[in-house]
């Protein structure tokens, strides 16, 4: 970006009136100031590899991060007036997670020295506050839960994302996996978690970023996935796409192309047959596309999200998962 300068011309004019520089000289602060310019670029830090964790994108269309650094976070406990009759302990966590700070709950059931726990990511538009029914039932379940604040509350811009791909700008999906895979950092770093118990579970568009997170973190046994789908990149034929990069990117954020990589983590779907967002039919064809160990349960109210007829299922599959 040019930056102008703030003083005022008719000062410099005076000060500098009986001053005259040679050609010389000014051929030789031309070519200075372009070596600054070209200095700058190169050396922006917004686009040394320091500056964020940095990323890539297979020619399969596969989105890698490398190894992460030792989660930063503070941590305040406070007072729980979502679920006031339980006897969790509820704190409020920020943590850094590529140059920003993010805030989340970390919900800790009572009773329990080194719970399981899961990063729950809500849907979009929904806010960790929001998510604190869900992350109560799971507490009274025993399970620990970390609920983020996902970047815009989750919600995405496909076009815009793919216009920064093509820009060579990271899209704001995969930042949004990158604070899943930092939320697990986090969460494994409680003293009240066993670290060797974690598993994921995303609601709506929660359960496509939390599909690439698992794919992308084997430490986590699996994925519970609510009222969510991939988006069925797989149909189209990459050779007959009209813009091959933009099929690498829309193959990049579909859950549907990490289910090779996800084994041995276990896949779990929850869905309702009526559905008012993501069909049944979008839910079954990403379930078809799962390997195994995977399940599927099914609900009938008109609804999107979880609902309590889904609870004996949750139950049971987290039970499997982590106990």
């Amino acid at each position: 970006m040019s930056r102008q300068s703030s003083g005022k011309k008719e000062s410099k004019r005076r000060a500098f009136s009986g001053t005259r520089i040679s050609k010389p000289s000014v051929f030789f602060l031309g070519f200075l100031l372009i070596l600054v310019g070209i200095f700058g670029v190169m050396y922006n830090p917004s686009n040394s590899a320091g500056a964020a964790a940095p990323w890539e994108v297979s020619e399969a269309g596969t989105l890698y991060f490398p190894e992460r650094e030792e989660p930063v976070f503070t941590i305040q406990e406070i007072e729980d007036i979502y679920a006031p009759e339980n006897s969790d302990t509820l704190k409020l966590l920020s943590f850094e997670s590529k140059g920003e700070n993010l805030q989340a709950l970390l919900r800790i059931p009572g009773n329990f020295s080194s719970s399981p726990g899961l990063v729950l990511l809500p849907g979009a538009g929904v806010s960790k506050e929001a998510e604190q029914g869900l992350a109560a039932e799971l507490s009274n379940m025993g399970y620990a839960t970390l609920t983020l604040d996902q970047r815009n509350l989750g919600v995405i811009s496909i076009e815009r994302d793919l216009e920064l791909f093509k820009a060579g700008l990271e899209p704001v999906e995969y930042t949004m996996v990158y604070d899943a895979l930092k939320a697990s950092d986090v969460l494994a770093a409680q003293p009240e978690i066993d670290p060797e118990r974690l598993a994921i579970l995303g609601e709506s568009n929660g359960g496509r970023v939390a599909i690439l997170a698992c794919a992308l973190n084997p430490s986590l046994k699996g994925i519970i996935g609510i009222s969510t789908s991939g988006y069925g990149t797989e149909e189209i034929d990459s050779s007959l796409a009209d813009d091959p990069e933009a099929y690498r990117f829309y193959r990049s954020i579909d859950p549907d192309t990490y289910f090779p990589t996800l084994s041995p983590a276990k896949f779990v779907q929850i869905h309702s047959f009526n559905d008012t967002i993501i069909s049944h039919d979008q839910a079954l064809r990403t379930f078809a596309l799962a390997k195994e160990p995977k399940a599927m349960y099914n609900v009938t109210e008109a609804t999107h999200g979880y609902t309590a007829s889904m609870r004996p299922y949750l139950e049971k599959e987290l039970a499997l998962l982590l106990n």
